[in-house]
């Protein structure tokens, strides 16, 4: 191309055009130039950089500029991976070029070196050519200088010194060449191309024309920049002081080790490897345990003896040297000699004594004690832990308690992994460990009372623990490896089992431990409890006689429970009042315990059971419960007031028992002729029904009938006969459907002297499980009909109502 080409063609690219009235900074002549997009650069006025130029259409854009008067326009895309740009993917500013040489690569790129002139505003850009060719405008400022100005360079000017000193990339050349730049754009100018940030916060720079915003934006980055450098300067200095601690550590090691090796000791790369390796073979491992323990000691060889990591892996190997791996006791399988331990240890039981001796025999048969995961249920104090112990002695197995009363952790039953600091392998292992067998009987006591909480659930862990198919490869998180669980005899305990999860309870064989009736509390009184206090008080040698009635009286007048926990800390308390007296001299050999005595020591009955045998009357009837404790009796009351037919439900009444109270109102109600009652009578008075001890919540649909008798009493006059006890659930037709704890419900109402019982004729299958001695006492009727119950246990003469 020629000279006067080339003039014509610079010509046609300049042209005069009013200025944009919208932004004052934009200059009034707008040009022509070629456009290079650039990716990752953003070029500032002054700024000379060498460029690498390889796109084609950046290629032609650059020979374009050539041949004219060595400019074009370099602006910044918004996105460093599109390969070929639209006119939207570049950024409106960008910064006018003089290209100061240029050469060409053998590969066919370009290297170029340029030096940014001024920023442009971008007003148009073309794609007609096959280069962009931009439309730019100057941006130029217009402001005065000032103190503000002024300022703002200074602090701008202490920021990048700071930044500097702090980022070794930047060199101090640099520095030197700023502090002797007055000018605040230029000044501006020249810190934004020495700064490694972000591709768009260098186009905010670039885009701000007046040189107060520059400074402003300037200052923010700078500031973000600081904070950061000052971050990993500080971590930088943290790892550099651990390293040398470390170090330093390693290099006192070594010359222990050193010094050792030239006294004639090796520490600890002799002996003790050699006790581990011993350790490891004695213990008889699994395969895969002792290939792990193998590989931990190998990895504790190559750290420093005094290291954390070092202490962690000692703990480790030795937990799994100490386990029972192949530890056990010789099973006793006399099934003979276990009855006779059982019946020594704990009087009646004998439904959960059968099923233990059945176990036994079953063992002795097939030489193999593995069977079900039994669960011992029953109201506080009637001896399941006790009753676990035994097994343990009958079996001549070593015996673990451990209580899930309140445990809500996964990691009590699995345990922590070695990652955190502290951690332990869960109580089971931890339980094996200290007894030394990999046999024992293990009770876990309390089981419905765990709970759960968002550090797991103890339930789910205790699944693989319980189910004899899974148990032989149980993994403790802290252990790793598996342990073989399958000839550990687990037994659990429970007052109830709704608390516990299905999915628990199926792997569960349940046995009722059932409640003691007066007659067994008196035989355990004089066969266990009474012999144990006597020689834990010292009175062996006085021989104190405590006859039945003195422990029947405080049975009965001192004691309210199921089991015997009570009745034995009673019987401590007498024998503490007589230990006194043995100890001044005031006590003769062989004294009678009266219940004189037993009144005189023990102060005034807590208990008056007794009495309520009598308490029924018109509109009072006895009902029957069962509580964690075992059986209760009940009162229901009921009255009536001048009213307009309102209902009133008192006494802590559950939302199933005020139903089964609606429903027998509405029975009552349905029945109002055939009992000869006005129909009317509900408009006419307020019914109130009351179960006393109202501190005391109740629930349950077994009051049913207890509340519709109530109720007929009070309605029509007939008093509830006394010395009857009655338990069933009511529908709105009358029917009585079966209720469940029939036992319990009926020795409670023998414990009181209450000797009639009415029951629903569905119940009938459960009266097998009442002992013997009891039923004899006992009159039970079972009723399938609410009229059934009103002709047994309603009075026949009424008065005047």
């Amino acid at each position: 191309m020629s000279k006067s080409e080339k003039k014509t063609t610079a010509s046609k690219r300049t042209r005069n055009t009013a200025p944009d009235p919208s932004n004052e900074e934009i200059g009034q002549f707008r040009q022509e130039y070629p456009l290079l997009p650039l990716r990752d650069v953003v070029i500032f006025p002054g700024m000379i950089l060498p460029l690498f130029v390889g796109r084609p259409k950046s290629v032609a854009a650059l020979e374009a500029g050539m041949q004219d008067d060595k400019r074009l326009v370099l602006a910044a895309q918004k996105q460093m991976d599109v390969d070929e740009p639209r006119a939207a993917d570049i950024y409106s500013v960008g910064t006018l070029i003089n290209i100061l040489q240029m050469l060409k690569l053998p590969d066919g790129s370009i290297k170029v070196l340029v030096e940014g002139v001024e920023r442009v505003k971008i007003r148009d850009l073309s794609t007609s050519d096959p280069f962009f060719v931009a439309l730019i405008e100057p941006l130029v400022s217009r402001e005065d200088g000032g103190s503000e100005l002024l300022a703002l360079s200074r602090h701008v000017r202490d920021q990048f010194e700071t930044y500097v000193k702090l980022n070794r990339k930047v060199p101090q050349e640099t520095l030197l060449s700023i502090m002797n730049v007055d000018e605040p754009g230029r000044l501006a100018d020249l810190i934004s191309s020495h700064l490694a940030v972000k591709v768009s916060d260098k186009q905010k720079l670039l885009s701000s024309g007046s040189a107060r915003s520059r400074l402003k934006n300037l200052s923010e980055i700078l500031r973000n920049e600081l904070e950061i450098l000052e971050l990993e300067s500080k971590i930088k200095n943290e790892v550099r002081k651990q390293m040398e601690n470390s170090q330093r550590e390693y290099y006192l090691q070594e010359q222990i080790k050193v010094l050792q090796r030239e006294l004639g000791k090796d520490g600890e790369t002799g002996e003790d490897w050699g006790k581990y390796k011993n350790r490891i073979k004695r213990a008889k491992m699994s395969r895969e345990a002792e290939e792990k323990a193998l590989e931990e000691m190998e990895r504790l060889q190559g750290m420093p003896a005094l290291s954390p990591e070092a202490t962690v892996v000692r703990n480790y190997l030795d937990w799994l040297c100490d386990l029972p791996w192949a530890k056990s006791t010789k099973d006793r399988l006399d099934v003979k000699e276990a009855e006779g331990i059982l019946n020594e240890d704990h009087y009646g039981l004998d439904k959960p004594k059968e099923r233990i001796l059945e176990f036994l025999a079953v063992g002795k048969l097939k030489k193999n004690l593995k069977g079900p995961i039994l669960c011992f249920v029953g109201p506080p104090g009637v001896g399941k832990t006790s009753l676990g112990r035994s097994i343990a002695r009958a079996l001549g197995r070593k015996f673990i308690r451990i209580s899930l009363g309140g445990v809500r952790d996964e990691a009590e039953i699995r345990g922590h992994r070695r990652t955190y600091i502290g951690s332990m392998p869960g109580r089971i292992i931890q339980s094996l460990k200290k007894c030394k067998s990999n046999n024992p009987v293990f009770l876990l006591d309390e089981l419905d009372k765990m709970s759960m909480d968002f550090r797991g659930d103890p339930a789910s862990a205790l699944l693989e623990v319980l189910d004899p198919e899974q148990n032989h490869t149980f993994s403790d998180h802290y252990l790793e490896v598996e342990f073989d669980l399958s000839n550990v005899m687990f037994i659990a305990t429970a007052n109830v089992i709704h608390t516990i999860p299905a999915a628990l309870k199926d792997r569960l064989e349940i046995i009722e431990v059932p409640s003691y009736t007066e007659n067994d509390k008196v035989s355990i009184a004089r066969d266990f409890l009474l012999p144990k206090q006597i020689a834990n008080h010292g009175l062996a040698r006085f021989k104190p006689n405590f006859s039945d009635k003195s422990v029947l009286q405080v049975i009965r007048d001192y004691t309210h429970e199921a089991g015997v926990r009570n009745l034995e800390r009673e019987l401590a308390s007498i024998c503490r009042k007589l230990a006194r007296k043995a100890a001044t001299g005031d006590l003769k050999r062989g004294v009678s315990v009266t219940p004189k005595m037993v009144n005189d020591v023990l102060g005034i009955p807590r208990y008056r059971d007794a009495d309520q045998r009598n308490q029924n009357g018109v509109g009072c009837a006895t009902g029957l419960a069962v509580t964690s404790v075992g059986g209760e009796t009940m009162l229901t009351e009921v009255t009536l007031m001048d009213g307009a037919g309102q209902l009133i439900l008192t006494g802590q009444l559950g939302e199933v028992m005020q139903e089964s109270a609606k429903a027998a109102w509405s029975f009552a109600r349905a029945r109002a002729r055939g009992l000869g009652l006005a129909r009317d009578f509900h408009r006419r008075f307020d019914f109130h029904i009351h179960a006393p001890e109202g501190a005391i919540p109740k629930d349950g649909p077994s009051a049913g009938i207890t509340i519709a008798s109530a109720l007929i009493s009070a309605l029509t006059g007939r008093p509830v006969k006394n010395g009857i006890a009655m338990t069933g659930e009511i529908t709105l037709r009358g029917k009585v459907l079966p209720v469940g704890g029939i036992k319990e419900k009926v020795l409670a109402a023998h414990r009181i002297d209450i000797r009639t019982v009415i029951l629903p004729e569905d119940n009938r299958k459960d009266v097998p499980d009442i002992p013997e001695a009891v039923l004899k006492q006992m009159k039970i009727h079972f009723v399938k009909h609410m009229d059934e119950v009103l002709e047994l246990a309603l009075e026949s003469d009424s008065p005047a109502h």
